[in-house]
């Protein structure tokens, strides 16, 4: 193999051919949606198990993606290498799954050696392949052509417009499935939990809230050196006040005692009620935590007092908690 200096105008036109040659492969995707696809949808829609989809080499790193990808839009799906299957890991398909093969060819070796199988099964097998008359085609319940006229690859060797058009082909098939089944947004955070987006539309108030003895409170009618005492001893830069039946009065803050001190108080005979700031503001613990990190962003606040209908207090939601969980 030989390298010789190329320059960046040669580059560029190597990508845009590439761009060019793949673009053209997907728009003739569109005249392939017809019955066939609605055909496909519906079968996965009465799919009790779940999809199983397997390809080999590049294709199946396609598949691997594309079964990602069911299954993050709500239809449940995992990835079968053929080879493994061939040695133990059929045992992860049963007879309520449906099977998607993904070939260029139709004729890899190990999805065919999986056939007899897949049948005795009686599993509903979908090829996904570039040769309509190909083995893996003639012997599928349903098939979808996934063929290129040209690969981007100068050689044609290298699968480049094949698999683009296969992933593509796959993301078609996910999203309307997503549609079919309502799949919201909610849903989505239930599959990607650990994600901020998951966080952002699933984590609650109260979930990541102060609760019981962590809760800074003082009684109405509480000096200021104790309301001090209590703040510094609960350590989230504030308190909160209420009356004998836990309803919020309000709250004295770091910001309200810097206020405080311009008057040089008497920090034993001045009540907390005197400098709190009134009510504050509150949200309920059913609040979505990305509200409540909106709610202080628009206020320069650093916490939040938690309460319900009654306006008595049940928790305190402290910046702290929403930067250690990614929401701030």
């Amino acid at each position: 193999m030989s390298f010789h200096k190329a320059s960046n105008h040669s580059f560029q036109n190597a990508a845009l051919r590439t761009i060019s040659i793949e673009t053209e492969a997907i728009s003739a995707l569109t005249s392939r949606i017809d019955e066939t696809f609605d055909a496909v949808c519906e079968l996965i829609l009465k799919t009790s198990g779940r999809v199983v989809v397997t390809g080999l080499g590049k294709s199946g790193h396609i598949a691997s993606k594309i079964a990602s990808t069911l299954a993050s839009t709500g239809t449940p799906a995992f990835f079968v290498h053929p080879a493994e299957a061939l040695h133990g890991d059929m045992g992860m398909i049963t007879k309520s799954d449906c099977v998607i093969a993904i070939s260029n060819s139709g004729v890899t070796k190990e999805i065919l050696d999986m056939l007899p199988i897949i049948k005795r099964l009686g599993c509903p097998l979908i090829s996904l392949t570039g040769n309509n008359c190909s083995t893996l085609a003639q012997n599928s319940d349903m098939h979808l052509d996934a063929g290129v006229d040209n690969e981007a690859c100068p050689l044609s060797l290298a699968p480049t417009s094949s698999t683009t058009v296969a992933l593509v082909l796959g993301d078609a098939l996910a999203i309307a499935l997503l549609e079919a089944k309502n799949f919201t947004e909610e849903d989505f955070a239930m599959s990607h939990p650990g994600g901020l987006l998951g966080k952002r539309l699933i984590l609650k108030v109260a979930d990541i809230m102060h609760t019981g003895d962590e809760i800074p409170v003082v009684q109405s009618g509480t000096s200021l050196a104790e309301g001090l005492m209590e703040i510094t001893q609960k350590g989230l830069g504030m308190t909160t006040v209420v009356d004998s039946s836990n309803v919020l009065l309000g709250v004295f803050t770091d910001g309200d005692l810097r206020r405080a001190l311009t008057n040089s108080p008497d920090f034993q005979t001045v009540l907390i009620d005197s400098v709190m700031s009134e009510n504050g503001i509150s949200v309920s613990k059913s609040m979505l935590a990305a509200e409540a990190t909106l709610i202080m962003k628009e206020n320069k606040i650093s916490s939040l007092v938690v309460t319900d209908s009654n306006k008595k207090v049940g928790g305190v939601l402290h910046l702290m908690e929403l930067l250690r969980s990614g929401l701030a």
